[in-house]
């Protein structure tokens, strides 16, 4: 497409990027509404978080848990001059899949165990990439220096990117954009990793996971490691 059909297609108030992601949402769970949390100043207005927004689903599959899914890593709104790009913005949106826990605070909506810590951490990660200019591609991995919810005792200290199981990347008019799921990583998962930081070996560790928890679903309380 080029900048000029782009204009032709689309209009100044349409949110071209986000109406994408929620596109692909809808095949997954259908008419179900997420609970949805925006940002109150957009970052490109000043704000200090990157997202402007994100949307937790209560899924089944597997075992109970929340699917969270960003908005703000890629190009969410009008954008004639990325019709051309190969990706939307930083060209991923991030997604979290993780077990209700007891700590997290009821929501203004009276959902019980609404994670919003990990909210944080999404903002926080959105902010490393803004800030440094160094995307996630899959099978990058992160340590936090702490531990992934910073009031708990979990063992959980690092992240890695990995395709969302259930989200394939798609393309949209402002270019391409990944669903990349974060898993929470021990410290020892860690320390093999930086033994050979490459992306074989973090998908190595990934398909470990993967037999035993094919959705990825991180769990704070876990603490025994894969490797």
């Amino acid at each position: 497409m080029t900048e000029q059909e782009y204009r032709e297609t689309f209009s100044e108030d349409e949110s071209v990027g986000w109406d994408a992601i929620d596109a692909e949402l809808e095949k997954l769970y259908g008419d179900t509404e997420p609970r949805h949390y925006g940002s109150i100043i957009k970052y490109w207005m000043g704000g200090e978080d990157p997202l402007d927004g994100t949307s937790i689903y209560d899924c089944e599959e597997q075992t109970p848990h929340r699917h969270i899914i960003s908005y703000g890593m890629s190009e969410l709104y009008f954008s004639p001059e990325s019709a051309d790009t190969e990706f939307s913005k930083w060209g991923f949106e991030f997604t979290f899949r993780i077990t209700p826990c007891k700590l997290d605070p009821d929501s203004e909506y009276g959902t019980p165990h609404e994670p919003f810590w990990a909210i944080n951490l999404m903002n926080n990660l959105g902010r490393y990439v803004f800030e440094s200019k160094k995307w996630f591609e899959p099978y990058h991995f992160i340590p936090a220096n702490s531990p992934i919810r910073s009031d708990t005792e979990t063992a959980l200290v690092g992240i890695a990117f990995v395709p969302d199981p259930k989200l394939p990347a798609i393309d949209t008019p402002n270019g391409k954009v990944d669903f990349l799921q974060m898993v929470g990583l021990t410290q020892s998962e860690l320390d093999w990793l930086w033994q050979d930081p490459s992306t074989a070996r973090c998908q190595e560790l990934i398909d470990k996971m993967r037999v035993d928890n094919p959705l990825l679903i991180t769990d704070l309380a876990r603490t025994h490691s894969y490797v």
